[in-house]
């Protein structure tokens, strides 16, 4: 399996524990009640770590498919190389990085790990042009 098929598929575990995080904290903040029920009526607004998280969450969403889009299409092109290995390991890296960041609420710090990120991807659709 090549490098970027690799961090492609921790990035799916990745986004799975995004998910599972922002809901962990969601439900602390809400309730079982609220998480196990209908959720009609009022919803509690979210605070702090769990805010964070959520947030987080959402922004691994937007770029993921993105990276997974590049990745495939790199490798269906057969144009895979050590710039694409190490786009696609910054993305997963620094995507790893960003929630814990995020959700500790470290905010310069968790722009330039975004920051990272992008670049990553965008080493990886580099590989298409």
């Amino acid at each position: 399996m090549t490098i970027e098929l690799t961090m492609l598929v921790w990035s799916m575990v990745l986004g799975l524990i995004h998910v599972a995080v922002a809901a962990t904290l969601s439900t602390a903040r809400r309730g079982l009640r609220w998480n196990a029920g209908n959720r009609d009526g009022e919803v509690a607004a979210l605070t702090g770590a769990a805010a964070r998280a959520a947030r987080a969450s959402t922004n691994f969403q937007e770029t993921f498919p993105f990276f997974a889009a590049a990745v495939l299409a790199v490798l269906v092109a057969q144009r895979a190389d050590a710039h694409t290995a190490l786009g696609a390991q910054l993305y997963f890296w620094a995507r790893l990085a960003y929630l814990p960041v995020y959700v500790v609420g470290i905010p310069y710090l968790r722009t330039v790990v975004w920051a990272v990120s992008l670049v990553g991807l965008l080493m990886v659709l580099g590989g298409l042009l």
